[in-house]
């Protein structure tokens, strides 16, 4: 990936900003901040409670990959953030989110693939 272009550099660093934000609320809620006195554990049930964990610490490299523009950073965050919608469309139990967080990851995933393109574009001229 040809991250290191200033023109797509700013996008990927806003996208890096917005990953860390998603992740760092997840973790939030691993942690129980908006739970009250009930454990986390408790109230998602322990494999929800895996995945979230497994999705938002993926979120969170994925974010400080892209942030020193490396493409396993953007490699990382299009596959979790993939999976993790996937999970939320089928139906599965274990992922739960907002509508806004639903709406975020779709930004996010879409977002991601636009770079992918405009990268694969700039690659693509810069050999001619």
């Amino acid at each position: 990936m040809l991250f290191q272009a200033s023109s797509l550099g700013i996008y990927v660093r806003i996208l890096a900003i917005l990953a860390l934000f998603l992740g760092l609320s997840d973790a939030a809620r691993l942690l129980g901040v908006n739970a009250g006195d009930t454990s986390p554990v408790t109230s998602m049930g322990f494999t929800a409670f895996i995945s979230l964990g497994v999705f938002s610490l993926a979120r969170l490299f994925a974010a400080v990959g892209l942030w020193i523009k490396a493409s396993w950073g953007a490699v990382l965050l299009v596959g979790a953030t993939a999976v993790e919608l996937l999970l939320n469309v089928l139906g599965s139990g274990d992922v739960r989110m907002s509508a806004l967080g639903f709406a975020m990851r779709i930004v996010l995933l879409v977002s991601m693939l636009a770079i992918f393109a405009l990268s694969l574009r700039f690659s693509r001229a810069l050999a001619d």
